[in-house]
């Protein structure tokens, strides 16, 4: 139970999120499937409190923080730099962007584009969530060695 705890509480980390929650999972020798579950359930956590309140927690940060102004433009202008595809494809776009595992794409960074963008929860939440599947899969499947039989699954 504790080490299901420590591979959630890394997938809710910003930027490493399942991508290095799940290889963590595999060194300590634990089972695929309980360090997928793991990993997609603390991946998903910060999400719809991302799509909900970021952007005013980005507004009370600048009103009461000025000195953070030059981060949180930065941190937007990232986002909104990644968002092409996102604004090209819509949902599909913003679904893929979240399942590729690569530096600067998961749900974090989904999760503000969808808010930056406008996205409603009710779609963003979803797509998101398929997202972190996808990433979650792939990601397993490297940790693991894409042996996907008996051991791997049982542990």
């Amino acid at each position: 139970m504790k080490n299901f705890l420590w591979i959630v509480l890394v997938s809710m980390v910003p930027m490493i999120e399942l991508r290095a929650s799940i290889p963590m999972g595999c060194g300590m020798g634990l089972p695929a499937w309980q360090v997928y579950v793991a990993a997609v359930i603390g991946n998903m956590l910060p999400v719809p409190f991302i799509v909900l309140f970021i952007r005013r927690i980005f507004e009370f940060l600048r009103k009461h923080w000025a000195k953070l102004n030059g981060l949180i433009d930065r941190i937007e202008a990232k986002a909104m730099k990644k968002s092409d595809r996102v604004r090209q494809f819509e949902i599909l776009g913003l679904m893929l962007f979240v399942a590729i595992p690569l530096p600067g794409t998961g749900a974090w960074t989904g999760s503000l584009i969808a808010a930056l963008l406008d996205i409603r929860l009710k779609r963003s939440i979803p797509t998101i969530f398929l997202g972190v599947l996808i990433a979650g899969a792939i990601v397993t499947a490297i940790s693991y060695g894409f042996r996907f039989g008996i051991h791997a699954i049982s542990g």
